[in-house]
């Protein structure tokens, strides 16, 4: 028996849980599941993520205390998850006392071996708000191309990183004010410590080949110190020996892993340093599910302050994809914010598990909920496929028979022959390869209803003397039901438990359907699943629609608005139709297209961020509209002379202004 112990990334306790979130915790708990059923020891631990300062903000806004707002939306992940079937072994915060204290001892090992060092730096500093601001409450124009409505850390525009201080016309978001300049003392993480260490094991199989190859790019820069503090007034947990410092949000949340299984074993009697002593790694398994957007925490920091700290490091990090609907990226503008009780107001949160389930594979490739695609494939594969096995069967055996089975099989190979894909299936589980798994499930569950098309028991049963052959062939068909479910209980636990009250044979494992259900009564049958229906989608994508222009509770702070301007200062701008004769892309910018704008005998180059919206094909030969007199500004991509408009939510849904019919380039737009 193997022991293992598995965490999810910890959700932020400033907002509800949406089906972006839901990809991952449904793809852990079918792991964890597949490994109960197994027969192995798999422990399942999560938290919310408690501290930093949107928690703060966010409760000062509400008139509450940050432990009051925790409190609250820990209630409603934790009524989202249980609703959804995530079958965690215990859900804690990382604002505990355990959590507190193995930060505490995990910061006090690395500074007394040496991985602590402090300096002195330079900080943005809100003069009302009367606090340090973290990167993503400052605002305002590009150091390097001058994209206005900038956050602090990079530009989405160009692509360039920075330091807030280097942003021009800084505002902070909390106040509107602007950002002065204060020293300030604070602590690092000396991650360079363990370059070789972590070079080393990351190439070692504890991660998928993607994200050990994009790691390689942190290790040809160097890896640089790690700011693990902040200043006061922060939500968090003080520094030990530094008075208004505290640790930075992302230096306990991952600890919160830890000690959320610490609470677990002081109930349970399970011991910690089975699980998390240096010696572990050779006894036990330890898993972490996470997004790839947070892949560096996870395999750079993390395991290097396991190691600097005493502890052993995770068995494997496993990084998965993005979540888009219907196409695009999850977005309240465009009504594909779809929070998970929206969902659960509609549909069988089982359904959505099989969906996810039949979408997901070992790789951090994004999946797409196409909501279509969807109802098709539930309505086709379990209803249509798997469901109806059972209901094929279920009513000859409870109507004609009494509900008893035959004593024997009349096709022992068939029902072999399921049993033995269950090792292929149950190492496509191992492998998190899950939409294979799926396919091999529909594919046995299609051979299952051939068999039943083949026999026509519904026929059969018409003829004098063949009863014995259809209560046979309903056994059959109803034992070929059983291994499926079997095989398919990870994904949807609550059919399986449906399906085993109806069997009447006891729980099904791995193990329990190698011999085949017979000479018993089975249960009256009940119809198991529905079909979805296209009204229940548009319930769901309405209320996505009805809350999407609401302000969300979630939302920090408003943005100010900026400095008024004069009428005269508008009428500086010079408004010119251009032709767009040439546009190419730009090489190492994700977002950028270079265009060449033709503006009446004159020609200009200007550098735009709607390569999302458009390709270079789409844009040549039409007319838009520039601001011509805006001066030149340096790119590192070139010289950037002018500005095209466009308009629009962003993304794909971003159009360029076009002038009406007969406009000419060179024309003043008025």
């Amino acid at each position: 028996m193997r022991k293992i112990l598995v965490t999810s990334a910890l959700p932020y306790a400033n907002g509800p849980i949406h089906l972006g979130h839901l990809v991952e915790y449904i793809q852990t708990d079918i792991w964890v599941r597949f490994q109960k059923l197994r027969g192995h020891q798999c422990i399942y631990v999560c938290a919310d993520d408690a501290h930093g300062t949107p928690i703060m903000l966010k409760a000062q806004q509400e008139g509450i205390t940050p432990e009051q707002l925790i409190a609250r939306i820990s209630a409603e992940h934790q009524a989202d998850f249980a609703d959804f079937l995530i079958g965690f072994d215990n859900y804690y915060s990382t604002h505990s006392d355990e959590n507190r204290y193995y930060a505490h001892l995990i910061y006090n090992r690395l500074r007394e071996a040496g991985h602590i060092t402090q300096r002195t730096i330079t900080q943005a500093y809100d003069p009302e708000a009367e606090m340090f601001l973290p990167d993503r409450f400052i605002k305002g124009e590009c150091p390097r191309c001058g994209a206005a409505d900038q956050y602090g850390d990079s530009c989405e525009v160009c692509g360039a990183t920075y330091t807030p201080t280097e942003l021009k016309n800084a505002i902070s978001v909390i106040s509107g004010a602007k950002p002065v300049e204060r020293e300030t003392e604070h602590y690092f993480f000396k991650l360079g410590d363990f370059s070789k260490m972590l070079k080393k094991w990351v190439h070692s199989g504890h991660l998928q080949p993607e994200i050990s190859n994009k790691l390689d790019e942190w290790f040809q820069t160097g890896l640089q110190d790690w700011d693990i503090s902040r200043d006061a007034p922060y939500w968090g947990f003080e520094i030990p020996d530094a008075p208004g410092k505290y640790f930075y949000v992302w230096l306990d949340a991952p600890i919160g892993y830890m000690a959320s299984f610490r609470n677990y074993c002081d109930r349970s009697g399970i011991a910690f340093d089975d699980y998390w002593s240096k010696q572990a790694d050779t006894s036990t398994e330890l898993y972490h599910f996470i997004g790839k957007d947070i892949a560096y925490f996870h395999t750079l920091f993390w395991p290097a302050m396991l190691e600097g700290a005493g502890f052993r490091k995770p068995t494997a990090v496993w990084c998965h994809g993005f979540l888009t609907i219907n196409g695009q990226k999850m977005s309240k503008s465009r009504n594909t914010f779809i929070r998970a009780r929206t969902y659960l107001e509609q549909l069988n949160p089982e359904y959505l598990r099989y969906y996810f389930a039949a979408k997901l594979g070992a790789g951090v490739d994004d999946i797409d909920l196409n909501l279509q695609d969807f109802m098709a494939r539930v309505n086709s594969d379990l209803v249509g496929k798997l469901v109806n096995i059972a209901s094929r069967c279920a009513g000859f055996i409870g109507k004609r028979f009494n509900g008893k089975l035959t004593d024997t099989l009349p096709d022992n190979e068939l029902y072999a022959s399921f049993v033995r894909s269950g090792e292929e299936i149950a190492s496509l589980y191992e492998k998190r390869e899950y939409g294979h798994a799926m396919r091999e499930i529909m594919a046995l569950a299609d051979i299952a209803n051939q068999y039943i098309d083949e026999k026509k028991p519904w026929v059969a049963i018409k003829e004098a003397g063949r009863e014995a052959e259809v209560q046979a062939v309903c056994t059959q068909g109803l034992n070929l039901f059983r291994v499926l479910i079997t095989w398919i209980k990870p994904v949807l636990p609550r059919l399986a438990a449906d399906a085993e009250q109806f069997l009447n044979g006891g729980e099904l494992t791995w193990k329990a359907v190698q011999k085949p259900l017979l000479g018993q009564k089975i249960n009256p049958f009940r119809p198991l699943l529905t079909r979805v229906e296209q009204s229940s989608i548009d319930a769901i994508l309405e209320h996505a629609k009805q809350t999407a222009g609401k302000t969300p509770q979630d939302a920090v702070a408003r943005e100010p608005v900026a400095e008024q301007i004069q009428f005269s200062d508008f009428a500086k701008l010079d408004l010119r139709i251009a032709r767009i004769i040439k546009a190419a892309h730009v090489e190492g910018a994700d977002k950028l297209l270079q265009l060449t704008l033709d503006l009446g005998g004159e020609t200009r180059n200007v550098f735009a961020g709607i390569k999302s919206a458009y390709t270079p094909e789409q844009l040549e030969g039409r007319l838009t509209v520039m601001v011509a007199n805006l001066a030149p500004r340096k790119m590192r991509f070139g010289l950037s002379e002018g500005m095209v408009l466009a308009a629009g939510p962003g993304g794909k849904e971003l159009f360029l202004l076009s002038p009406d019919e007969g406009a000419q380039p060179g024309m003043r737009v008025k």
